[in-house]
């Protein structure tokens, strides 16, 4: 039997270019790239947690931000049901809070980055993303 999450991730863009972030030493997928996010705590709507994931991970406050879809990944062990966002503004500057990479990248141009393997159809999709509507 699985154990199963909730979780958010945001897809922070500066102009045409998003944000990626790779999973610091330490955790399962280690070095691997993501949407930055975690763990939807008890209680709390995923729009809260998009917040406060984005200001634990990375030190910014979104500020104008649009859910855009869900999708669950079956892990070893794990489901993972995510709630993606898409981020349109911000306040601050991205900071490392848990030590790992971040990388600005153009859709379709992420080089030879490894994803993890719930983010893949994701970053392919970002390939045919028309903008933010109502932003």
């Amino acid at each position: 039997m699985s154990r199963e999450i909730r979780v958010v991730a945001g897809i922070v863009w500066k102009g045409a270019e998003f944000l990626a972030v790779d999973r610091p030493e330490g955790k399962a997928f280690a070095r691997m790239w993501e949407f930055p996010g975690g763990k939807i705590a008890s209680g709390e709507s995923p729009e809260d947690a998009l917040v406060r994931e984005l200001h634990e991970e990375l030190r910014i406050t979104a500020t104008a931000f649009g859910y855009w879809r869900e999708k669950s990944h079956q892990y070893d062990g794990l489901l993972v049901h995510l709630t993606f966002f898409h981020v349109h503004a911000f306040q601050g500057v991205p900071f490392p809070a848990e030590g790992q990479s971040l990388a600005w990248l153009a859709p379709g141009q992420t080089g030879p980055r490894a994803f993890l393997p719930a983010d893949v159809e994701i970053v392919e999709a970002l390939k045919t993303y028309a903008g933010p509507k109502g932003f």
